[in-house]
């Protein structure tokens, strides 16, 4: 079965642009994966900080209004984070708060600070290299596709809940990212 395209949002540091020039432009080649995805993210490459900074109030409240609206319409964002952005934090915020999956990437120091131990399942932070970015972004594609699936929910023991915490903390994964692995591999076990 054909998977729907995916709608994405990537953002990351206008300041240090420059600098990680290289990274957003391989992290939205991978996000938008052969074309089958959209990624709106010409934001990040067509507007300057100087013309972020002469822009009017008048402007920059239409822009914002259009970053929400990107932010609300997609399936998940993608945010490189290595040069420290309030907006960044701003708009990652934003779209945890409406239910949207983040991938946060970095390639040098830590996680933010501020996110880095927040606990939510739909929130990814991971350090990548050139070897690791693209299956990174690929996970994320594929967690966004699979949790559109279908919601089964069921009751577990407080035991077998603190074991997927402690799985899910060691391995970087959402819990139900696990849970369906093993069902995964269970299935290939039982289908050969």
């Amino acid at each position: 079965m054909k998977r729907k395209g995916l709608k994405l949002y990537f953002t990351g540091s206008i300041a240090a642009r420059d600098k990680y020039l290289d990274q957003y432009k391989k992290i939205v080649a991978y996000a938008k994966d052969g074309g089958k995805n959209e990624v709106i993210a010409d934001h990040m490459f067509k507007v300057s900080e100087k013309e972020i900074n002469m822009s009017t109030r008048k402007e920059r409240l239409a822009f914002h209004a259009k970053l929400e609206r990107w932010i609300h319409s997609c399936d998940g964002i993608i945010a490189e984070t290595s040069f420290p952005s309030i907006s960044v934090g701003y708009e990652i915020s934003l779209a945890l708060k409406v239910g949207k999956p983040v991938l946060i990437l970095y390639s040098e120091g830590g996680p933010p600070s501020l996110l880095a131990h927040h606990k939510d399942e739909k929130l990814l932070c991971e350090k990548y290299s050139s070897d690791t970015l693209k299956r990174l972004v690929s996970e994320f594609l594929e967690y966004i596709q699979s949790s559109s699936d279908l919601r089964f929910t069921f009751f577990i023991t407080p035991k077998i809940s603190s074991y997927l915490n402690t799985v899910a903390k060691k391995d970087k994964l959402p819990k139900s990212v696990y849970l369906r692995k093993l069902i995964e591999n269970d299935m290939k076990e039982r289908m050969e």
